[in-house]
């Protein structure tokens, strides 16, 4: 087996040597003069990757600087190094076969970059589903609180898991997406005064939705509709809302929008307890519906269900309160109004909202989705909490009112990813900023290495209908485009009649826009976010590599760390990330152009790399002669020491 080592390594030189092949029968056979590699290093004029090349036996080894010089060498890629359309089109009909056998690697899960992510409900709570799910390319199932209840979530947990236990080469990340917020503590401290307990407005809560209906009503234009605070109301013209200040919140005159404004109701008149209501826009009202108020934000509680019952609840906090007090200026004892912070907390949280965070902390969720975050502050507490657990779940931000834009560096920052739910957002904010707020939402999380969901009808014709609309099949596209890491199914796979079609369907579209893609450009400031890392420099010189040469690129993690990295720069080929630790597999599957492989390591490193190789030839994900880029570097060295970091290109 041939291998190249590459220590801060340099490309250039590879191409140049003798034994790498003449450079001129690459130029004669270059049929893409605009790759990845001229566009990229043209626009890094003031580098040059220099290098030397010594030969022994079969082992070349590589030595590269980064040094500031002239004009860079602009490096052609053969039509070798690039996969051909008619395989690909082979590969993509492959797709269509869902008989096959689960634990057999899918080809098309593979080469697709873009990761999906489904909502489990009724239309795909069963194993049969779940598995063809899977096999369709789904790569993060998404159980929404709202919905359901604890015993449903844990039986598709449950099979999940069980899912990934036996699937050879594939895995699918868990993701809740809950409700639950948290309380400032400074806030609380600073605006006891001229707040009451009971109707505190807080910066982060939960959605507000109309209750449970018998059966779905049909709303007709210029009928009469009542909402009400009344709990367990569910009539053909009254219908109970989940949110107790919903009536101080809206005035006579606003327009409410149902399910983000798929159906509209005037504000005619309001009496203690309710809403009375004029349809504007028809439509059918089923159970559990969003509700928003056009241009405004509700002063939601942080945490739902909140009531003079809570007896107990209501002293826990006074007592926590009283206790951070005393201590509140005291500069040593920090640690205990943290303490108390958590208590509070506790304190405050509704049954459901308290259970639903422990529900994801018991059954080891890979991420959390966290609605309606407007600071960072919420996302601070909440990893904060869970660290005090000892769970390892990532804490992704719901950017869905207009309170979070203002603070969306900040939030983003706190946060390891974020989903733009373009629902709410579109009904809080005028409809025409939707677009150019996704945009800069994903150019935000690319520049800090954040991880980017696009979701909410992406293919919302489908719930109902076999085929996706033209438009739809362009948002897919446009989110593909502008880098995302994921898009998103909800309605379409949770209740929808084809939600097998459905995930086809955002697969073919996502694999046909990737293929267009000639080579990903990486944002200008991705580096700022990894300034700090040593690592940072060689995921982009192991990206140049690959988009150079064609190759993809293997890594060893036990953290994700790297793969992460390697994620956000987008090489041209896949990321074969290997990982001892299942935790950290499951996690990887969220992350754009990332295989994640869980294999145990051997303590020889060359052992571990040689069964690396086998496994992705013996699957078909490489051919034997073909060339791949091995990194070793990340916060954590395996089999090398803290100070070294290298870059081997090695041939199967």
């Amino acid at each position: 087996m041939a291998q190249v080592v590459a220590t801060t390594r340099s490309i250039s030189s590879i191409i140049s040597s003798p034994s790498s092949g003449s450079l001129q029968d690459r130029v004669e056979k270059l049929i893409k003069p605009s790759t990845f590699s001229s566009r990229f290093l043209s626009s890094h004029d003031k580098k040059k990757i220099i290098g030397s090349v010594s030969s022994h036996r079969n082992t070349r080894i590589v030595v590269a600087a980064v040094k500031r010089s002239a004009e860079p060498e602009v490096i052609p890629v053969s039509p070798e190094d690039v996969p051909k359309r008619e395989e690909q089109f082979v590969q993509l009909e492959q797709l269509g076969d869902m008989t096959a056998a689960v634990g057999m690697w899918t080809k098309p899960t593979v080469r697709r970059k873009t990761k999906i992510v489904c909502t489990i409900g009724p239309s795909t709570n069963t194993k049969e589903m779940i598995w063809k799910l899977a096999e369709a390319g789904m790569n993060v199932a998404r159980m929404n609180m709202s919905h359901g209840d604890h015993a449903s979530h844990q039986k598709v947990i449950d099979l999940v898991k069980e899912y990934n236990a036996q699937a050879k080469d594939n895995v699918i990340a868990i993701m809740l997406d809950t409700k639950a917020g948290l309380l400032h503590f400074d806030a609380i401290l600073i605006c006891l005064s001229c707040k009451v307990l009971m109707k505190w407005n807080a910066p982060n809560g939960p959605e507000v939705r109309s209750g449970d209906l018998p059966q779905p009503i049909m709303l007709s234009p210029g009928q009469e509709f009542t909402f009400t605070i009344r709990r367990g109301v569910g009539t053909s013209d009254c219908v109970s809302v989940n949110y107790d200040d919903f009536v101080s919140d809206v005035e006579a005159g606003d327009m409410l929008l149902v399910d983000g404004g798929m159906m509209s109701l005037l504000v005619k008149s309001k009496t203690e307890d309710s809403v009375k209501c004029e349809v504007v826009d028809g439509g059918e009202l089923k159970s559990r519906r969003h509700l928003n108020v056009r241009g405004k934000s509700a002063t939601l509680p942080s945490i739902t269900g909140l009531t003079l019952n809570h007896h107990l609840h209501y002293l826990l906090f006074h007592i926590s309160l009283f206790i951070s007090l005393l201590f509140y200026f005291v500069s040593f004892m920090w640690v205990l109004i943290w303490i108390m912070d958590m208590v509070t907390y506790m304190a405050l949280a509704s049954d459901k909202d308290w259970d639903d965070i422990k529900f994801g902390v018991e059954n080891k969720v890979d991420f959390y989705a966290v609605s309606f975050v407007k600071d960072a502050q919420v996302v601070h507490e909440l990893k904060n909490y869970l660290q005090s657990c000892g769970a390892d779940i990532h804490v992704i931000v719901k950017i869905e009112s207009a309170d979070s834009i203002p603070n969306l560096h900040s939030i983003i920052t706190a946060s390891d990813g974020a989903m733009v739910a373009r629902g709410d957002l579109g009904a809080e904010l005028p409809i025409e900023e939707v677009p150019l707020l996704q945009e800069e939402i994903i150019r935000l999380c690319r520049s800090m290495g954040k991880a980017v969901i696009v979701a909410t009808n992406m293919l919302e014709s489908m719930i109902v209908h076999p085929t996706p609309t033209r438009a739809e099949v362009s948002d897919i596209a446009i989110a593909v485009r502008e880098g995302a890491d994921a898009v998103m199914l909800s309605g379409e796979t949770a209740h929808g009649k084809f939600p097998l079609k459905a995930v086809k369907v955002m697969h073919t579209v996502s694999l046909r826009t990737e293929a267009t893609i000639a080579g990903s450009e990486m944002p200008p400031n991705l580096g700022q976010a990894f300034k700090n890392h040593t690592s940072e420099m060689f995921a982009y010189h192991a990206t140049m590599m690959s988009n150079t040469l064609g190759t993809s690129i293997v890594v060893f993690t036990r953290t994700g760390f790297m793969s992460i990295l390697l994620s956000h720069y987008r090489p041209s080929g896949t990321i074969f990330a290997f990982t001892n630790e299942k935790r950290i597999q499951q996690r990887l599957a969220l992350y754009q152009g990332v295989c994640p492989i869980y294999m145990q390591f051997s303590d020889d490193a060359e052992e571990t790399f040689a069964n690396a190789l086998s496994v992705l030839k013996n699957q078909g994900m490489v051919k034997e002669g073909e060339e791949v880029a091995l990194v070793q570097s990340g916060r954590q060295p395996i089999w090398r020491f803290q100070s070294t970091h290298n870059i081997q290109v090695r041939k199967v």
